[in-house]
C-alpha cells in the first residue's frame, strides 16, 4: 500500500561518550527520566504525529533494545499495514555487511522502503530528548516543494561549533550552506538529525554514494553536501521546543536535571503530547521515617532510608540510612550503603556503593562523574573519600 511518508529510525549507535552506560546496550536503550528509555521519545513522536510505519535500524548491542521495543504495541505500532519493523544488518547472497554509516544503513534497507512506495521518507535517530510533531514538518516539506527538509534548533553561540550548522538565506528558510562543527560558525541553527526527503531523490543519492569509494556514506558528511552542491532545494524547519542531545555524561546529567525545573521539564510542556513507554509492574516507593526527599524525582520500587536532594532516582534503587544523595542521577537497581555520600554524579544500573563511601567532585565546576562499577570500602566503618 502506497504511503505518503514512512519513518526510518537509526538506533544502532554505540554512544561511546556515554562510557559504561552503553557497555552492554545501545544508546537508544539507555534509561532516562526515572522510568523511560531514550528511544521512547522518538517512537512517541511517531505515534503522536500519525506516522504508522516505522523501520528501526539496529546494530550495536541490539538485544535489550529489540526486546524492549518488541512489536511496538506501547506506541500503537503493532499493525498489519505498516507498523514497526526491526531492521538489523543481514547477510545477502554474496556477503555479510554491517551498516557502515547512516546513509548506508538506509540504502541497505531500500527493499523495505520500496514495498510501501512512499512519497517521502522521514529519517530520525533514537538518541535525543524532545517532543516534536513530525506532521507539521511534513506539511512544510510538501508546501515548499523541497527535495529535503532538515529540522534545526537554535543553540547557544558558544556551543555551535559542537554541531552541524545550517546557514539559510536571509529571506527564506532555504539552506545555502552546511558546516560540520565549524570553528567560526556563521549561524547557530544546529541540525537535529531529523530529515524528510523525497524518496525518489534520496534513493538516487544513496545509490550514487554507495558506488563512491571515498564516501563515508553519511547524511551529514556526504548526502546533504552533495545535494547542496547540485543546487537541490533544501529547506530548514525551525523547531522551537525543548531538544537535548544526550551524547555525553554531562549532557545526559543535564537533561535529567532539567526535569527538576518547571521551566525545562519536558513532561510539563505539551501535556497532551504523551511520552509512551513499556510499563512494568513495580510496587510503590517506600520512604522510611528517617528519610528526606526534596526537589527530586523518585520512581517506583525504591527504598529510601537516607537523604535525597535535587536528584533523579530510577526504579528499584535502595538508599541506606544516613546516606546523602545530591545533584545526582541513580539508574535502575543501584544500591547506596549507609552513610555514603554521592554528589554531582551519574550512578550506572545495578552498581553498589559501600557504606561510608564519599564520592563527589572537587569543585562544583568539574565535569559530572560516572560511577560505572561497584565501590568497595575496605574500611567499612570509616570514610572512603574519592574525588571524582
Amino acid at each position: 500500500m502506497k504511503k505518503q511518508c514512512i519513518a526510518m529510525l537509526l538506533a544502532g549507535g554505540r554512544g561511546t561518550r556515554l562510557k559504561k552506560l552503553t557497555d552492554h546496550l545501545a544508546k537508544p536503550a539507555v534509561p532516562f527520566g526515572g522510568k523511560y528509555r531514550i528511544v521512547d521519545f522518538t517512537l512517541s513522536n511517531c505515534r503522536n504525529s500519525g506516522i504508522d510505519t516505522v523501520g528501526v535500524l539496529t546494530q550495536y548491542q541490539p538485544h535489550v533494545l529489540q526486546n524492549y521495543i518488541g512489536d511496538g504495541k506501547e506506541w500503537d505500532l503493532n499493525r498489519r499495514d505498516g507498523g514497526l519493523s526491526i531492521l538489523p544488518p543481514y547477510q545477502c547472497d554474496t556477503e555479510e555487511r554491517w551498516y557502515e554509516g547512516t546513509a548506508h544503513a538506509i540504502y541497505q534497507n531500500t527493499p523495505f522502503i520500496e514495498q510501501y512506495d512512499p512519497e517521502n521518507v522521514l529519517i530520525i535517530s533514537g538518541d535525543h530528548i524532545y517532543k516534536m510533531d513530525y506532521d507539521l514538518m511534513l506539511k512544510q516539506h510538501i508546501e515548499t516543494g523541497a527535495d529535503a527538509t532538515i529540522s534545526v534548533t537554535e543553540v547557544a553561540w558558544e556551543e555551535a561549533s559542537r554541531f552541524g550548522i545550517m546557514n539559510t538565506e536571509t529571506t527564506s528558510n532555504r539552506i545555502s550552506e552546511f558546516e560540520e562543527k565549524p570553528e567560526d560558525p556563521k549561524s547557530n541553527l544546529a541540525s537535529m538529525g531529523v530529515y524528510i526527503f523525497k524518496w525518489k531523490t534520496l534513493k538516487a543519492y544513496l545509490e550514487k554514494e554507495e558506488n563512491n569509494q571515498d564516501s563515508c556514506k553519511d547524511f551529514g558528511k556526504d548526502i546533504i553536501p552533495a545535494m547542496l552542491h547540485d543546487n537541490l532545494k533544501l529547506h530548514a524547519y525551525k523547531f522551537k521546543g525543548y531538544w537535548k542531545d544526550v551524547g555525553t555524561i554531562d549532557s545526559f546529567w543535564e537533561a535529567n536535571m532539567d526535569l527538576l525545573e518547571k521551566e525545562s521539564n519536558i513532561f510539563l510542556k505539551d501535556k497532551d503530547w504523551n511520552v509512551y513507554t513499556v510499563e512494568q509492574s513495580h510496587p510503590p516507593v517506600y520512604l522510611d521515617d528517617a528519610s528526606s526527599v526534596k526537589h527530586s524525582l523518585v520512581s517506583e520500587a525504591c527504598e529510601i532510608y537516607g537523604t535525597v536532594e535535587n536528584s533523579v532516582i530510577f526504579q528499584d534503587v535502595t538508599i541506606g540510612k544516613g546516606a546523602v544523595i545530591k545533584d545526582s542521577v541513580l539508574l535502575p537497581g543501584a544500591v547506596v550503603g549507609e552513610n555514603a555520600v554521592i554528589e554531582r554524579a551519574v550512578v550506572a544500573s545495578n552498581v553498589k556503593i559501600d557504606a561510608y563511601s564519599v564520592l563527589k567532585s572537587k569543585t562544583p565546576y568539574d565535569a559530572i562523574a560516572l560511577i560505572g562499577e561497584d565501590v568497595v570500602n575496605d574500611k567499612k566503618h570509616h570514610e572512603l573519600s574519592r574525588v571524582i
